[in-house]
């Protein structure tokens, strides 16, 4: 081992870095060293040394490089010195998805791997199993099996943490190696248990029963176990399987909370993060919160991080639970590590009284700009709960992180905390005015673009809302006159909202935006002609969509759907009307702090992906409606079916996610037989080939609208049919030779006019919006619904449309109006009136649109 010793006289001598600057051209000249006859192995460690530290600093090689260094590399495994043969390993791994014909050193590696040499034999191993495929696997197969159950814990463990990595690419290499694995379960060595449970779980991940089998034979022997990263994974499927097993989850949750006193900090705190995700079926958490205090206190700071991080997360759910931990977080509150801070201040504010709020938000203004993104975004969200629990605070929180914004130069964190400020300006209204104030102050002094830009659209938003509007003018007309294009532009824009929302400003906002249009920048003009135009109409509608209440499009959407519109149709016109809107929609009542927030994806988004397998798709346009999946099965079932409709211009899609929940069936060619209405065309089917215990598969049925708009209204009958393969329960694999085709009928799938329309409430200058409409054709219908009065009419019919329930306007009688977009982009308007009659009541519904037969399609949803 002398090899690796380095002396104390070679570690304090100066110099310059070898390893600074590096050039490809020039390695690659020194790689040709490796081609003498006669090679000094502390040269050949140096030049490996270099070109894997070119590797790992992202130079790239082209493939001809990468193979002529490759094979020059394998040259070295003539020579015996332990150095250089690992750093030749490590070499051919990393230039193995970059050179070609790599597998020529298997016999090498297999050489090595059953060598006597034990360094040798675990780096070969992996070495080995990283370049291979599934044609060679089976030749070296015997090889690893043998190396799993060897004596050598370091060659144990390198073959097992192998065979985890081949299983992300070939999935059933680890189930074939599962008895091997069970067999040095019991090994006295720390990491050979642990990797072997690894494989063990990875194989059999779908398997419920030997899973539960497993855990219930390592239970009693688990909290005497050696290996407290075996204990630590223990704990982890024993969690998922307490979440699971509602009922009979006791003696899982009694071993977490045995582990809770273990002699390892790591096993405590793997239990008592898995307490905390289980704290529903828990009904006592005074254990881990004392637990919990404990690491609070602990010398090493990583302990007093997972204690503070796990405090956090079960204050989110249990309050309460967390009350009795609150001197220990206060005195975190000055711990040296600044992440362990702001986590137990943050707990605290979540928890504190109206009282304690200025002390503990004073106390992270200090470290505010040393902490990482994440937890930024944890501090602002518990400023906004606090915002919502203190409302007398809010005018103080958002004085506090104005002058965080004053006091900082990190564009990043000045970004950060801005849109903070934003967020409490628009959600708040007894912040808007200070945190309105406070923003035009900042635009004064700042030199950022990006956030004055963004800052001048909130002003112009908002600050017509507030009791004097006219005082933010002028610092809107100062950053006319100082600011540059793109601020100029923005302020601009800000002014029009101010015309549009207070009539009183508009004579002198007017005179404001004539001068603009004399401006340098040709984007400045352009917006002070545009908004000076639609102002001078004084039509309300026209003021109302291009000023006031302008739409938020989905730009990225747009993006795509544009590029897919020039593919497929340039020479037809785009329809703006198949964009969708994003909703602005502002809960004042958000819940507690989260560690991890997580972004939310609208439905057309979470199956995009799944639907680019039906053949052809970019031809039917972009799509206008994804709507909520349905069951066409019982919960209970043996299998699970939900149907998802997604609607184009012309075209339907049903896609149905099937779910296989029998653990001794493989079901294969999976399809519907649809039984599609007269008037629609079956397109296509995309089956799926084949669905496993516990899996998912998706089937798609591609429709054609029907020419006649009102006939595409009705219900699709459906069967699932598919081939029954018996297979092994433990292993998930068929029987050769045992199969039956079989059916499984479906629930009908109702297609209404609803599916075809997206619907939103009516704005604030309805009347004139509805009064624009009366050239179009109008449809009317008089409905009676007996058995039900008005209150439940009206929120039935808001139910349907897609409406929230506060859309009914009235006492006695009830008023609904609204507008939406057919599929094809025409856009209806409606108004419901629902009167109380002798049997229950009557609704009187009016549909205006361009087109005769979409308005009578929208009253067949109500028959």
């Amino acid at each position: 081992m002398a090899t690796f010793r380095k002396d104390k006289k070679e570690e304090d001598d100066g110099g310059t870095n070898m390893f600074q600057m590096l050039d490809k051209t020039n390695i690659l000249q020194e790689v040709r060293y490796f081609n003498s006859n006669q090679v000094d192995a502390e040269k050949c460690i140096q030049i490996l040394t270099k070109t894997l530290v070119m590797l790992n600093q992202g130079i790239h090689l082209t493939t001809e490089e990468a193979t002529s260094t490759f094979f020059a590399i394998t040259k070295l495994f003539q020579s015996e010195d332990v150095m250089m043969r690992r750093l030749v390993y490590l070499s051919i791994r990393e230039l193995s998805t970059l050179a070609q014909d790599v597998i020529v050193v298997t016999s090498s590696l297999t050489k090595d791997m059953v060598g006597k040499v034990i360094l040798f034999r675990a780096a070969a191993i992996r070495t080995l199993c990283s370049i291979t495929d599934k044609s060679m696997l089976q030749s070296i197969e015997r090889y690893i099996k043998q190396a799993i159950v060897d004596r050598n814990p370091a060659i144990s463990s390198a073959a097992l943490v192998s065979a985890l990595h081949l299983s992300t690419s070939t999935s059933d290499v680890s189930q074939r190696w599962v008895n091997e694995a069970l067999e040095v379960m019991n090994s006295a060595n720390d990491m050979v248990p642990y990797h072997a449970f690894g494989v063990i779980s990875a194989s059999r991940k779908n398997d419920r029963l030997f899973m539960v089998k497993l855990v219930t034979k390592l239970l009693p022997s688990a909290l005497f176990s050696p290996s407290y990263y075996t204990v630590c994974l223990l704990i982890r499927h024993v969690a998922k399987l307490a979440e699971d097993e509602t009922e009979d989850s006791g003696p899982y949750i009694h071993f977490i909370e045995s582990c809770l006193c273990s002699k390892s900090d790591m096993v405590i705190y793997e239990a008592a993060s898995a307490i905390v995700s289980l704290s529903k079926n828990i009904r006592d958490l005074t254990e881990v919160c004392t637990v919990l205090q404990g690491f609070c206190v602990s010398s090493q700071a990583t302990v007093r991080f997972v204690g503070a991080q796990t405090l956090a997360r079960l204050i989110a759910k249990h309050p309460k639970a967390v009350i009795i931990c609150s001197i220990d977080l206060e005195q975190l509150i000055h711990d040296p590590n600044h992440t362990v801070a702001i986590l137990a201040i943050t707990t605290l504010l979540t928890t504190c009284n109206e009282s304690s709020v200025e002390r503990l938000m004073k106390k992270v203004s200090s470290f505010m700009t040393e902490i990482s993104d994440g937890l930024e975004i944890l501090v602002f969200q518990a400023i906004d709960s606090i915002c919502s629990k203190y409302p007398r605070k809010q005018k103080f929180l958002v004085s506090y992180l104005s002058g965080m914004l004053q006091e900082t130069n990190d564009k990043v964190f000045k970004t950060a905390i801005a849109n903070a400020i934003i967020e409490l300006v628009e959600k708040y209204p007894d912040a808007k005015d200070t945190g309105l104030d406070h923003l035009c102050e900042f635009i004064e002094y700042s030199n950022e673009t990006s956030l004055a830009v963004r800052m001048l659209h909130v002003i112009g938003s908002e600050g017509a809302k507030v009791r004097q509007p006219s005082k933010y003018i002028r610092f809107i007309y100062n950053r006319i006159l100082l600011d540059s294009g793109a601020v100029r532009a923005a302020a601009v824009s800000a002014l029009a909202r101010f015309g549009a929302s207070c009539a009183d400003l508009l004579p002198s906002i007017k005179v404001i935006l004539e001068r603009c249009q004399t401006d340098d920048d040709g984007e400045v003009r352009d917006r002070a002609v545009f908004y000076s135009t639609i102002l001078d109409t004084g039509n309300q509608e026209l003021i109302n969509n291009y000023i006031a209440n302008v739409p938020n499009i989905d730009f990225e959407l747009l993006a795509k759907q544009l590029e897919n519109h020039l593919n497929t149709h340039p020479e037809e016109p785009f329809n703006m009307d198949t964009i969708p809107i994003v909703e602005n929609i502002k809960d004042n009542k958000k819940e507690s702090p989260q560690i991890e927030p997580c972004q939310i994806l609208s439905l057309e988004e979470q199956y995009a992906e799944q639907l680019k397998v039906i053949p052809c798709i970019e031809k039917f346009g972009p799509i206008f409606k994804t709507c909520e999946p349905i069951e066409l099965t019982e919960p209970d079932t043996e299998y699970q079916v939900k149907c998802i409709k997604h609607v184009y211009a012309k075209h339907l899609i049903l896609q149905f996610e099937c779910l296989n929940t029998l653990s001794y069936q493989l079901l294969g060619k999976v399809h519907i037989c649809l039984d599609v209405l007269p008037e629609y065309n079956l397109v296509c089917e995309v089956p799926c080939e084949s669905i496993p215990y516990k899996g998912k598969g998706n089937i798609f049925c591609v429709l054609e609208f029907p020419t006649n708009t009102l006939n595409s209204v009705g219900r699709f009958g459906a069967v699932l049919e598919f081939t029954v393969y018996d297979c092994e329960p433990a292993t998930g694999k068929p029987y050769l030779g045992d199969f039956y085709i079989d059916t499984y009928p479906l629930e009908d799938i109702e297609f209404g006019c609803s599916e075809q329309f997206k619907i939103q409430p009516a704005s604030d200058d309805w009347d004139n919006s509805w009064e624009s409409a009366e050239s179009l054709k109008e449809v009317m219908d008089t409905f009676v619904m007996n058995k039900f009065n008005v209150t439940e009419v009206a929120k039935a019919m808001c139910k349907h449309l897609g409406l929230p329930e506060s859309c009914a306007k009235g006492a006695t009688i009830k008023k609904i109006c609204g507008l939406g977009t057919w599929r094809k982009g025409i856009p209806v308007w409606f108004v419901a009136k629902i009167i109380p009659a002798s049997a229950g009541a009557a609704m009187q519904l009016t549909v205006r649109c361009p087109n005769e037969a979409v308005a009578s399609l929208l009253l067949a949803a109500i028959e």
